[in-house]
């Protein structure tokens, strides 16, 4: 797999996901360019792999809008930006609800509305991040669930609009992945131990898991790949353990 003469947005770029795939991007020769909420997290990435990086709220249209096309011409943009909320619906307060479409699906939605502007007549990829809890009922996700869901539902409208542009719409859906999101989880040995054993291949996911299944996905090679729910959930969403 090999990315170069190529350039890619990652949205959400100082997280877990994120920074683990600008790295392989960048490993494999291609160009990254980095945007993210927090210029002081996204800094120590963007002098590591010397690329560009823009520090803006990715769910606002038109500074995503004008952080893309300041970038130059691009092959594709990924959205990694997201948050995780656990509680019942009734536990849930309307700002938390709100913060959490905000966080994953209008992100995702102004992703798409970018990447469709940004990307050039000869097409090239977009790529959404789900989760295994949309697909499948888990207790205390409904925020969550409710958000990726709508990511999902985006992900297979979007791939039917700008398929004659040849620009492929895909998504990933993890199941639990080790981040600094998830760290309220993974650091806790009960809650971590409980949801390792959900996943049939016995472990949590790490990182470079999602990422490479990102770069599949961008990858010119795979072309004929789009309006795809991936689950990269060591089995969490489809297969229950023995």
């Amino acid at each position: 797999m090999s990315f170069q003469n190529t350039r890619y947005v990652v949205v959400g770029a100082a997280g877990g996901i994120g920074s683990a795939l600008a790295r392989q991007l960048v490993s494999r020769g291609g160009e990254v360019v980095l945007i993210g909420r927090s210029a002081e997290r996204l800094a120590p990435l963007a002098a590591e792999l010397l690329a560009p990086a823009y520090a803006l709220d990715a769910a606002s249209f038109e500074p995503l809008e004008q952080a893309i096309a300041a970038a130059g011409p691009i092959h594709g943009i990924v959205n990694c930006a997201g948050s995780l909320l656990l509680k019942p619906a009734h536990l849930t307060t309307e700002a938390e609800f709100q913060q959490t479409l905000h966080a994953n699906l209008t992100t995702a939605f102004a992703t798409v509305r970018a990447g469709a502007k940004a990307l050039s007549a000869a097409g090239g990829s977009i790529v959404l991040c789900a989760t295994a809890a949309a697909r499948t009922g888990f207790a205390n996700h409904e925020a969550i669930a409710a958000a990726k869901g709508g990511v999902i539902g985006l992900t297979l409208s979007a791939a039917a609009t700008y398929a004659p542009r040849n620009i492929r719409v895909n998504c990933v859906a993890p199941g639990l992945v080790a981040t600094p999101l998830a760290a309220r989880i993974t650091s806790n040995e009960a809650a971590l131990k409980a949801s390792t054993a959900m996943h049939a291949l016995g472990r949590i996911g790490r990182p470079e898991d999602v990422a490479s299944a990102i770069a599949f996905l961008l990858d010119p090679e795979n072309s004929w790949t789009t309006g795809q729910i991936l689950g990269i959930d060591g089995g969490l969403g489809s297969i229950r353990p023995r």
